[in-house]
């Protein structure tokens, strides 16, 4: 979704932007850029001490990590555009690229985070099937499936460049008359882009729940329940971050397009309470959506860490060393199928 038609006077929330944009920026520019770097050295680190390549997980993480990272560096241009009270000072490229990377970290995390769901799902109720899937070309092949999907999706917005007026260069702003457009490739949008992975998400961390519960009925020593409090919580924390993220923006940019459209044919008419409303509304839950990319770290470090101590507390014995053997084979395989490819 672009910015707010700023080429309005009437009902215009100039102020509003010129105040919220930069400082939620700045900040998780500054927050983002921190926690991601940390995660992406962790995730590396832990690669080279082990000696072992990335297993799934940990792939489709790194590529969840290098999505936040391109979007954590663009923040910085977003703010100066609105520190210089709306005047773009990049270039029309640099102008165009800006409303891709954001759709394409916004989709792309969508994307990643319906794909750990579902891999999670399968190591927390078939623990067996998740160690058949232990195979790092496949995880790399989704997540470039996964890239393709929303580049292609986000081409269309590559053409919106740079316009002037008043003397400005203006950038990241709606044109009204492309709302039709706009409308008509938000409705696929929210479908594909949202609607979709979000049915995905709950179906595997609901089902996970009641899978940890059924689980802490029938183990009730109190090490256990605390692990079964701690993964179901975990299960919990995910949704609500997608739902404060994702679901706000999709709602919102869904009836602010529709309003714009309506004023941009027929006028604002009596009031101009409504659509300030949901303009503020709009440049919120856009903060909320680019805040993504200051979540993911620590939600995704703290899930992994859960699930390992999920594999060894609620296992049984003999299974985890079943799953553990199973594990070390397909990283000796691994391995030494990458030294084979290292020689040739």
């Amino acid at each position: 979704m672009g910015d707010q038609n700023a080429t309005l006077n009437n009902c215009s929330i100039s102020d509003f932007k010129h105040t919220v944009y930069p400082i939620a920026y700045l900040f998780m520019f500054s927050l983002g850029l921190v926690f991601n770097l940390i995660s992406l050295f962790f995730f590396i680190s832990s690669s080279l001490r082990r000696k072992a390549s990335f297993s799934p997980i940990n792939i489709l993480m790194l590529n969840l990590l290098l999505s936040d990272l391109m979007m954590v560096c663009s923040l910085p241009f977003r703010a100066a555009y609105y520190l210089r009270s709306s005047n773009w000072a990049f270039g029309d490229v640099t102008c165009r690229i800006m409303s891709y990377v954001f759709y394409i970290n916004m989709y792309g995390s969508v994307y990643l985070l319906a794909v750990l769901s579902m891999v999670r799902f399968v190591a927390i109720v078939k623990p067996f099937a998740y160690v058949r899937w232990q195979n790092s070309r496949r995880a790399w092949m989704i997540c470039i499936i996964i890239w393709l999907i929303v580049a292609l999706m986000s081409i269309p917005l590559l053409g919106a460049g740079t316009s002037e007026e008043s003397g400005r260069i203006k950038c990241l702003e709606l044109n009204p008359s492309q709302l039709g457009t706009i409308i008509l490739l938000n409705r696929g949008v929210l479908f594909l882009g949202f609607v979709m992975p979000f049915a995905v998400i709950s179906v595997c961390y609901i089902i996970a729940a009641f899978y940890l519960l059924k689980l802490k009925k029938n183990r009730q020593n109190q090490r256990s329940q605390f692990n079964h409090k701690k993964s179901c919580s975990l299960v919990i924390i995910v949704l609500l971050i997608f739902l404060a993220c994702f679901m706000p923006y999709h709602v919102v940019r869904t009836l602010f397009l529709e309003a714009e459209l309506d004023v941009h044919k027929n006028g604002y008419r009596e009031s101009c309470n409504y659509i300030e409303s949901l303009r503020k509304a709009a440049v919120i839950t856009h903060v909320l959506a680019s805040g993504n990319s200051c979540l993911d770290p620590l939600l995704f470090f703290f899930v992994g860490e859960n699930f390992i101590n999920f594999w060894r507390q609620h296992t049984p014995r003999r299974q985890s060393c079943i799953i553990e053997q199973n594990v070390k084979v397909l990283e000796k395989i691994n391995t030494d199928i990458e030294r084979r490819f290292t020689m040739i």
